[in-house]
């Protein structure tokens, strides 16, 4: 069985759905400490002057961890980013299939960054039409707070035999704990595939919506030329 683990992003580009699709379970590794400025609660979409951040904006105090990390509602974030995705994608092939699902989102009034981050790759998951996949909380397991012993206590207890970790994986872990355990760590080696875009040449490293918007039920397929 193989169960890849990753913090919780925000709207994460297609190399995190592709963890996702390799894998029998993935793990939301929502009980680790949040890093600012990074892709938890930010990504990258395409415009028509190249590409753009959206990012919720936290109040984030030192240590928290990702789950008790509170988006500042006193911005108007959600209107702002539902207004970035009208302005640049309305004119996409399809658009209309997934615009609804966040306006409905982005009118909700969220407290955590990691409960809309949860509820939108719930929902990504599915609109891709990935279904063999089983998405599990971290917070719902106890495992010890190392980096190496942290995922191979959640691996062990969800019956992984197979870790598939990001391509940077080696320089944080200890594969020999790995293999001692039974555990074989595989890594990804993803190979961003091109698409048809808006707005000129093509530009990689996108949020998944960009492939989405403009690729519709083709979206899978595509995204599985990386793996």
């Amino acid at each position: 069985m193989i169960i890849s683990i990753h913090q919780p992003q925000y709207l994460p580009w297609l190399g995190y759905f592709s963890k996702i699709d390799r894998s029998d379970i993935f793990i939301l590794l929502d009980n680790v400490q949040f890093k600012k400025n990074e892709w938890q609660n930010r990504n990258r979409i395409k415009t028509t002057e190249g590409w753009q951040w959206i990012t919720v904006p936290v109040l984030h105090k030192f240590l928290q961890k990702i789950s008790e990390v509170e988006i500042n509602n006193t911005v108007q974030w959600g209107k702002k980013h539902l207004n970035a995705l009208v302005t640049n994608y309305s004119k996409a092939p399809f658009y209309n299939e997934y615009i609804g699902f966040f306006e409905q989102t982005y009118a909700q009034g969220w407290e955590y960054l990691a409960d809309i981050n949860i509820h939108i790759i719930q929902y990504l998951v599915k609109a891709l039409g990935i279904s063999e996949t089983e998405l599990v909380l971290a917070s719902k397991f106890e495992s010890r707070e190392g980096p190496t012993e942290r995922l191979i206590d959640l691996c062990k207890q969800l019956g992984g035999d197979e870790y598939l970790s990001g391509k940077d994986g080696a320089k944080y872990m200890n594969l020999d704990e790995f293999e001692k355990e039974g555990i074989r760590v595989i890594f990804q080696d993803y190979k961003h595939p091109q698409y048809s875009q808006l707005f000129g040449s093509f530009e990689p490293y996108m949020s998944i919506l960009d492939l989405l918007f403009n690729c519709g039920p083709e979206s899978l397929s595509i995204l599985r030329k990386g793996e």
